[in-house]
């Protein structure tokens, strides 16, 4: 029987992202002795390092800035060894078959690996109105579940109508005075049993045909300047924080026509993180999935990464 050469590879894992996600799979591929490169972008920036305090990690309980718990997972992965590179993905292709070789390019070397776990994380879509970003993490939110909290006995406004705005509100009951939604049609465009739940509380008021053209304040949020869409009409609505929920961006352009993407952008997977892609598997928040935390982000990591071992060990373990 005539026996077929392993391909040469640099790496039996190269993971792509440099989130919690990321620093997980990293984490565990390099304490399981794993050959490991995570390339980490320099051009993008993770969603928790511009979160000002997470309260929510278990085994924190006094909760830590979203940077400086980054900075620990990288403080661990390098214990354990892991080859970090500060570098942007360019492209990935797929190089040979049987077994199936990746490339992953920067923009001054490839890497061949045998196996690859995108980890790219998405970003908040933005409003992008004056003082979105000036108070960023001092009242204006993407995440309930973080900061709703913060909020007791407070008013916010909520912006947006779908599935994830509606759960956001109702959940943000449990804490402030008041939720207004502010939506620019005359409808929710989220679940039947979500608007049935949403117009029975009675701490949600809603504003209809409306967008929010500005947020003010001055150390803090204060109110939000709202135009009606039908008359041009302008108003100022006072409030304490400015919740913003209208939809995410996925880091997956890069990845369009070589795996299977939801029709937002998203990485599909089954349960145990493949892709479409035969050694291709996703963690974190640049996958289809209900909810997206930093502790979810890691366990899709920590997931990914015995997966892929397993997949990698079975390759080493043919006879080519």
């Amino acid at each position: 029987m005539t026996q077929t050469a392993f391909p040469q590879v640099d790496y039996d894992i190269v993971i792509i992202g440099g989130g919690p996600a990321g620093y997980t799979a990293g984490i565990y591929a390099a304490r399981a002795a794993l050959k490991t490169l995570l390339v980490e972008g320099a051009g993008t920036v993770s969603q928790i390092t511009i979160t000002d305090i997470i309260e929510n990690y278990p085994g924190i309980p006094d909760g830590i800035g979203g940077f400086e718990l980054m900075q620990l997972f990288k403080k661990q992965a390098e214990k354990f060894g892991l080859e970090i590179a500060p570098k942007d993905v360019v492209s990935v292709s797929r190089v040979s078959e049987n077994p199936v070789t990746w490339e992953v390019s920067t923009a001054d070397r490839s890497y061949k690996t045998l196996s690859l776990i995108i980890a790219t994380g998405a970003m908040w879509r933005s409003l992008g109105v004056p003082g979105e970003a000036e108070f960023a993490g001092k009242g204006v939110s993407y995440c309930a579940t973080c900061d709703g909290p913060f909020y007791r006995n407070r008013h916010v406004v909520v912006v947006g109508g779908g599935d994830t705005a509606i759960q956001e509100a109702l959940f943000l009951t449990h804490f402030a005075d008041k939720v207004t939604v502010i939506h620019r049609r005359d409808r929710l465009r989220a679940a039947g049993m979500l608007q049935k739940r949403a117009f029975a509380e009675k701490k949600i008021e809603f504003v209809w045909n409306s967008v929010v053209e500005e947020i003010s304040g001055s150390d803090f949020v204060t109110g939000v300047k709202v135009k009606n869409v039908q008359t041009g009409e302008a108003s100022n609505l006072p409030a304490d924080g400015a919740f913003i929920f209208v939809g995410r961006l996925p880091y997956t352009d890069l990845f369009k026509g070589l795996i299977d993407l939801d029709k937002t952008g998203f990485i599909l997977t089954d349960e145990n993180l493949k892709t479409s892609a035969p050694g291709i598997f996703a963690a974190g928040d640049c996958r289809a999935k209900l909810f997206r935390q930093v502790i979810t982000a890691a366990g899709d990591g920590a997931n990914a990464v015995h997966v892929a071992e397993l997949y990698v060990e079975d390759l080493k373990g043919q006879t080519y």
